[in-house]
This record gives structure tokens, sequence and C-alpha cells, in this order.
């Protein structure tokens, strides 16, 4: 029979039974998808995987435990033949095609009513490549069309011009300084904006890729130096988005982990201006992480606090109760803490941390000058000067740093 090309359309499965027979990779891969699209998905299969399991556990699909029969079509308005088994699958298609229900049979592409496009998603816009005739066969091919119609808008090199159009503020986590390290959704969001908003330890190599007709407003905030003010920044991104533009307000790391970013977000809410988080990797924990530092690690700690080490302890201003810190066994890891790290070292020593508590400083981490310095908790002020340590840095305490350098801390 002459082959004809496939009419390519868009189902809307929300609140619609979908049939899933089968509980393999296949399956596994699928099932997600059609719960994104809100589709009511009953399985049918004797054996599944236990990410299957987990989402039948959860509620979020429905799991017949046992073989496939014909009434399970009934009420369907689109199925997926997915097992191993040429026979079951050729079983299910039939009875679907009985009932004018289309079915993509997952072993044998050119038996089925339909089969399934590779998906990629940017900016709201779904693209869907199917391959005609032999090439439906191939799904690499259509896999690597789909990524590189992604990659291309993604980077910008495909132009949407409709991509990312809402005027207002955006506030965008850059991660803890690679550019490498932001989102793909930071990413774009800085593209389409007409102004950015940007301090100092956002990856500033970003910077030099904005257009030359977007508005760049640096509100850096230097240690003990020049620093912008956080109402005269609430005052800029508010002033600009009002005027009909899209702000991105631009920081390193996490907007929310001592981003001052919940404030812009209530400035915001309170002039009337639309405004959105992109997150961003957190620093204290990527850029550990990126060290080979883990926060946790079994049977070592089974907790972690991030603690902003900018007020000393004993200062009326802190809010950190140092006493109960340090009668905790947990990592420790500090933010803002380079100067008042040896009063922090002294109220830790003075609680139940021991001097020899493994402690690992990180300077400038994912940048280029990034270095790791390891030592103690009784030797952590010493070391800070003789290695002459600036900001930024963080700082790791406990046993996962030994966990990470077992060389500098053999225990006999």
């Amino acid at each position: 029979m002459e082959e004809f090309p496939t009419y390519p359309v868009g189902l809307v499965l929300a609140g619609r039974k979908v049939l899933v027979v089968g509980g393999g990779s296949v399956a596994q891969r699928r099932v997600p998808g059609l719960i994104a699209a809100g589709a009511a998905v009953s399985l049918v299969s004797p054996e599944v995987t236990p990410a299957l399991e987990a989402l039948a556990q959860a509620g979020e699909i429905t799991w017949e435990q046992r073989a496939f029969e014909p009434t399970d079509v009934d009420g369907c308005w689109y199925a997926l033949a997915a097992t191993d088994d040429p026979a079951v699958n050729e079983e299910v298609c039939a009875v679907a095609d009985r009932q004018r229900i289309f079915c993509v049979r997952s072993d044998d592409a050119d038996a089925g009513s339909a089969w399934t496009p590779a998906v990629g998603r940017h900016a709201g816009v779904t693209v869907a490549v199917l391959g005609d005739q032999v090439e439906r066969r191939d799904p690499r091919r259509t896999a690597q069309v789909r990524d590189e119609l992604v990659q291309a808008l993604e980077s910008g090199s495909l132009e949407d011009a409709h991509a990312g159009l809402e005027v207002g503020v955006t506030l965008v986590g850059g991660g803890p300084g690679d550019p490498a390290l932001i989102t793909v959704a930071g990413r774009n969001a800085l593209r389409s904006a007409e102004v950015v908003v940007a301090d100092r330890l956002a990856p500033r190599e970003l910077l030099g890729e904005l257009a030359p007709d977007v508005e760049l407003i640096d509100v850096a905030k230097l240690p003990r130096g020049r620093s912008a003010q956080q109402v005269e920044i609430n005052r800029v991104i508010v002033e600009r988005a009002l005027a009909g533009k899209r702000v991105v307000r631009f920081k390193g790391g996490d907007n929310f982990v001592f981003g001052r970013g919940y404030e812009e977000v209530i400035a915001c809410r309170e002039a009337g201006v639309p405004v959105r988080v992109i997150p961003g990797l957190t620093s204290p924990v990527s850029v550990p992480g990126i060290n080979g530092i883990p926060v946790t690690h079994r049977g070592v700690t089974h907790d972690f606090t991030v603690i902003s080490g900018h007020l000393p302890p004993g200062h009326p201003g802190s809010l950190v109760q140092w006493d109960a810190i340090a009668g905790t066994t947990g990592t420790l890891v500090l933010m803002m803490a380079v100067n008042n790290a040896p009063a922090i070292a002294e109220a830790l020593l003075t609680g139940r941390r021991g001097p020899d508590t493994p402690v690992a400083v990180i300077c400038d981490g994912t940048m280029p000058t990034e270095r790791t310095v390891v030592t103690t908790l009784g030797e952590l002020a010493t070391t800070l000067t003789t290695e002459a340590v600036r900001p930024p840095a963080i700082i790791v305490i406990g046993e996962v740093v030994a966990v990470a350098h077992p060389e500098a801390f053999a225990r006999g």
C-alpha cells in the first residue's frame, strides 16, 4: 500500500483516559509526558518499574496489576501498546482500531495508527518532530532534529520574536559565578530583557551577551565599600517596569538565599508590578559540591545549616543562636563570613565543636581564581591570615570535609 505522510495534530488529553499497556522502560519514558498533559493514565501490566510504581502509589496514575484485557480500551481517547510481547501489542492495537481509538505500538511503528514524536519545549512553544515513511523508524534522527531546534531557540540563533514578552520584573538567580551554571530559564530571561539590574556576583560574562540597546544598571554591593541601597534597587526595578519595560533583576547564587530577593518581590507587588522568580543554583550547596565536598553524607551527617556570617557572635543585630549552633553535629556552611570567621570559630569552640573539626574554605567558587584551603576549626583564624583569604569565600565546617579530603585528616 502506498505510504502517506503523517497528519500532525496536538491532542488535548487533560482529564481524558489514556491507556498504557506495559510497565517497562518505554512506559516509564512516556507516562510522565502524559501526566504533564493532564491525562488520566490507566496503566495495565503485571509488573512495572519502581518509578512507575511510585507514580501509582502517589495517585498520579492508576495501575491494574494484571495482563491486558480487551475491556481496558473502553472509554479511552488514546492508547499505547508498550509491552515486550509483540502478540500483546498487536492485540491492543487491534482492539483500539475496532473502537476507532488511535494507538501507538512501541515495537512496530508501522503497525500502529499513531506514533510518538520527538518532543521538546521552549518559552511556551512545543517542538514535535515526526519522520515520514522510513524516517519514522529512525528515532535518533528525529530526536537530533528536535534537540537542534530547541537548542537554537534557547541560544537565540533561531529568533523567536514572541518569546518572553511579558512586561514586569523577573528575578534571576545566576548561580555561583560560572556562566555555564545559570539555568536555561535564567539565560532566556536575560535575552528578552530590556533592562538588567545586576549585582556584582552575578555571572559577569553573561552581561557581554546583552544587546546594545539593553539598559544595564549596576547595583553592586562592595564589601566595606560603595554599595547600592536596597530601597534604591527596589525603586529602580519598579520604575522601569511601570514604564513598560521588561526588567531582569540579576543576582548571584539564588534570589532567596541571603539575596534580599523577597524584599524586591514585596516592592513589586505593592506597586502592582507583575513579578516572577527564576531560582539559581545556590552557592552554599553548589560550590562545595563542585569542589567534591558533599554537605551531607550517609553515616556522617544527617543535616546541614547555612548561616550568614556578616555579623559576629554577640552582635546585637545577629539573629543566629551560636550557642545552639555550636551544639549541633551536622555540617555548617558559612556565607559572607571571612571577616568574622575567627569570632565564629571561637564561639563554636566554646560549644561542643572540637578544635580538630575539619574545615574547608572555598575562595572564588567556580571562577578561574577558585582555590580551596583545608584546615581545622582550631587553626581557622591563623589559616585565613597565612593564606590571605579574601571574600567571596564559602566556609564548610564538619566531617564531610574529611570525607572529601581524607589525606588531610588522617586519624590514627
